[in-house]
């Protein structure tokens, strides 16, 4: 079972600096001051299997609470047709919102929930008027594992590289604080041995920078891939006496903001401090471009878009009657060829018999002649 959230939120606030200075050097400086003033869309969609804590994270990730918690006493109650596959979308003013989907049958609606953001943002593009936009495109999508501290699922990898080809996807080892620090650098190490084995594309931020600092920066978070986080709002005092963001246990206190124990400062820092400018140009310049090169390519202009899938279950359904339909087909096949090889079978023995019978016929008919001759002969010496 799969639950995804899409969380779209306006940016932060961008401090703009008056620097002095004019040319290439100073262009860095210069789209700083017009994102500042422009300002960006922002969407992060977080997607797993349920239980794994993505909206405890969402709402650690912004401090506040974007989303409610699910009531679990009541998980039980839920029929099965609420169990649809949807995507529904909340917008407001403050940092972030979603909602819960069942992911359960297959990945086919997070992947045409993808595609369909791409797809609404290049019909306004091929409007005579394209003032007010909406863009709702994803620009990183976090795909929550379940701690097993094995390795990934066959549905994880297959989901991943769906996603990878179509967003900026970024793997996050969910409830770190399950695992020992040993395990879970273990897992985490499974984990990007099967993503270079099965060639999934993650998201990779620049690492080289003029500045030794940031390149360092860079690299740190990077290595930290996949990230390994701990979620709560609730906060907790240490034996230290600190009283910080975490979970409290008989043998201490897991921090969330410690990199010690997770790597949530790092993933805070790439999603919201860091890397967001970067996150939008690569869904822009990449994932966007590659979708409407494809589109174009396949399509006339204005040609709608073949409608996805709406129900992953129907489809699977569609392809389980698909195939035993063929199955069946197959084995009347072969029961008909059986049956065809009986028939020419029992065609030869009849023949045979025939050709047989013919024989004799002759040979009687022979011996016939043959006494009439002789009886005549008889006659004539008489």
């Amino acid at each position: 079972m799969l639950d995804l959230e899409d969380f779209s939120i306006p940016p932060p606030p961008i401090l703009a600096t008056a620097l002095s200075g004019t040319g290439i050097a100073n262009l860095p400086n210069q789209r700083h001051k017009i994102v500042a003033k422009n300002g960006a869309n922002f969407t992060i969609m977080v997607c797993g299997e349920s239980g794994v804590g993505k909206t405890t994270f969402v709402n650690t990730l912004f401090t506040t609470t974007i989303k409610e918690p699910k009531n679990l006493s009541k998980r039980h109650m839920k029929s099965p047709s609420s169990k649809t596959v949807q995507i529904q979308i909340t917008k407001a003013d403050t940092p972030g919102f979603g909602d819960y989907v069942n992911n359960r049958h297959s990945w086919i609606p997070i992947v045409d929930f993808i595609d369909d953001q791409h797809e609404k943002y290049m019909r306004q593009e091929q409007q005579p008027c394209r003032k007010g936009v909406i863009d709702m495109r994803v620009h990183a999508c976090l795909y929550f594992i379940k701690p097993t501290g094995h390795t990934l699922n066959p549905l994880d990898i297959e989901v991943m590289k769906k996603l990878g080809s179509r967003v900026n996807l970024i793997p996050v080892v969910a409830k770190a604080d399950t695992l020992t620090p040993t395990n879970l650098e273990k897992f985490k190490q499974n984990i990007r041995e099967v993503i270079a084995a099965q060639n999934i594309q993650v998201y990779t931020c620049p690492i080289e920078s003029d500045d030794e600092n940031v390149t360092r920066r860079n690299h740190n978070i990077m290595t930290a891939l996949p990230f390994a986080v701990i979620g709560s709002t609730q906060d907790v005092v240490t034996f230290d006496g600190r009283k910080v963001k975490g979970r409290e246990y008989a043998w201490g206190v897991a921090e969330v903001e410690n990199d010690l124990h997770c790597d949530f400062k790092k993933l805070r820092s790439l999603l919201i401090r860091t890397h967001m400018l970067d996150l939008i140009t690569t869904t822009e310049e990449v994932h966007y471009e590659n979708y409407r090169q494809t589109q174009m390519e396949t399509r006339k202009f204005g040609e709608p878009r073949t409608e996805p899938n709406e129900n992953a279950k129907f489809k699977e359904d569609e392809e389980a009657l698909r195939m035993r339909f063929t199955e069946q087909v197959k084995s009347e096949e072969v029961r008909f060829r059986q049956w065809e090889r009986q028939l020419l079978n029992e065609r030869d023995r009849l023949h045979k018999e025939l050709e047989a019978q013919g024989e004799k016929v002759k040979e009687l008919q022979s011996e016939l002649e043959a006494y009439y001759h002789h009886q005549r002969d008889k006659s004539v010496r008489k």
